[in-house]
């Protein structure tokens, strides 16, 4: 059965300085295999080296005669230069007989912050798997599973959730990333994922908003503009935003004036109705008919 899909996954580390031993990725549906990623470290496999595998997840309890022939590729990322990335590609039948394929190895002692593998304690790795064959059926369902696929979007690597997002954004704005000028994919998922925040920022309600967090826009608007990105009409939509917030702060600071005012006639308006309830409670008195049990009728 032929499926040719491919689909891009990535596997943040998180504490891995920390971690001993064997660790797996979530499970991942492709092509209608499951999959998942398996990493070696602390010299289970090779001395001082961490160890990185696709395999086909719970082989062990999968039909006489299943294969699987993949295409693909693991790196080890180096979020500070593209280039400096670990790249191993492959293709390989996955059976019974030969459940795993190659290792990519790299020394552990390489991979700390200083060189920008492991950076505020995470790792990434990145494995694009494309199923070119699947013989013997399988019962997988296409679940959600909490690894990020992500999709591209003229050029830029995204999740599936941010795609309507990033299209609207062409849609209307074509140029947006005519002088962009990055083209490591995984600083352009970054400045995209920035865009994107800051998109959500101009359309949130000035409630939700301080002066900060439009401060921070400002930085981040001037961050990606000096990227390449054309940005002016999220310029002019971030002003709005502040004056909004100014109107907003003159709104509230003149409701408080107002309320400020109105203390002594609340307070004077509080004693007139005291004395309201008293001369009511009066006028009770004055209107209840006398009895003729009354003690004081001769």
């Amino acid at each position: 059965m032929e499926t040719n899909v491919e689909t891009t996954i990535t596997w943040v580390i998180r504490n891995f300085s920390s971690l001993k031993s064997v660790f797996y990725s979530d499970n991942f549906v492709v092509g209608g295999c499951k999959w998942r990623l398996q990493a070696y470290s602390n010299g289970n496999l090779t001395a001082n080296h961490l160890s990185l595998v696709l395999n086909v997840s719970d082989n062990e309890t999968l039909p006489i005669g299943w294969r699987r022939h993949a295409k693909f590729s693991l790196t080890i990322v180096n979020q500070y230069s593209e280039t400096l990335s670990l790249l191993q590609e492959t293709q390989h039948w996955y059976e019974a007989k030969s459940p795993l394929p190659g290792f990519l190895k790299m020394i552990l002692s390489k991979l700390n912050a200083n060189n920008g593998f492991v950076v505020n304690g995470e790792l990434r790795v990145v494995a694009k798997l494309q199923v070119l064959e699947v013989v013997g059926k399988l019962d997988v369902s296409d679940e959600y599973l909490p690894l990020a696929v992500t999709i591209d979007v003229n050029g830029f690597q995204i999740l599936p959730l941010q795609g309507d997002s990033v299209k609207r954004l062409f849609e209307r704005h074509q140029d947006i990333a005519s002088n962009f000028r990055p083209k490591n994919p995984y600083l352009k998922t970054a400045y995209m994922n920035f865009l994107l925040s800051l998109t959500q920022t101009v359309c949130q309600s000035t409630l939700k908003l301080s002066n900060d967090d439009l401060s921070d826009a400002d930085a981040v608007l001037a961050y990606l503009r000096e990227a390449g990105f054309k940005l002016d009409w999220l310029e002019k939509k971030l002003d709005e935003v502040k004056e909004k917030k100014k109107k907003e702060e003159a709104c509230l600071a003149r409701l408080k004036e107002i309320d400020e005012e109105l203390l002594p006639y609340k307070k004077k308006c509080l004693d007139l109705n005291a004395k309201m309830d008293k001369v009511k409670e009066e006028l009770s008195a004055a209107r209840t008919p006398l009895s003729l049990d009354d003690d004081n009728v001769v």
